[in-house]
């Protein structure tokens, strides 16, 4: 099985507001960039998409390591989601899950693949968080400054 290495960040504008997400993939040595954002969004919902995006583009199952600072993430995958599932993606007060859409296509892939989440605290100098916060505040700048068409 294919051992791959993903970092991602989400970074937003306001909550809600201009949001962008950054995700690096590793294989072999070899790393693989990837960036895009919405124009009104959350930063929640831009530390997901970070994920799911680096997940869709693993064609085969990999054994995948995702380092992250997103605790809402990490805690939601490990601690969270077969609760949702079980109750039908309510939470224990009953009340509907958040980003329901995102978790369940984060379900999905990640169902394809055996995955590892590491979190690490953001802006404290670990290299590839950095570079995937930098990758997110870029878009998040050009979908605020409405300047993110090509992007």
């Amino acid at each position: 099985m294919k051992q791959v290495e993903m970092f991602t960040d989400g970074a937003c504008s306001g909550n809600p507001g201009a949001g962008g997400w950054g995700c690096i993939l590793r294989y072999r040595g070899q790393e693989k960039e990837l960036s895009g954002g919405a124009a009104e969004t959350t930063n929640n919902r831009m530390e997901m998409t970070a994920v799911i995006m680096g997940l869709r583009q693993l064609k085969e199952a990999c054994a995948v390591r995702i380092c992250t600072d997103s605790k809402y993430v990490v805690e939601g995958v490990t601690k969270w989601l077969n609760g949702w599932q079980a109750r039908g993606w309510r939470r224990a007060d009953k009340k509907p899950v958040l980003n329901v859409d995102l978790w369940q296509e984060m379900s999905d892939l990640l169902a394809r693949h055996e995955v590892s989440w590491i979190w690490v605290k953001g802006h404290a100098g670990h290299p590839e968080n950095e570079r995937a916060d930098a990758l997110a505040v870029a878009m998040r700048d050009k979908y605020r400054d409405g300047n993110f068409g090509g992007a």
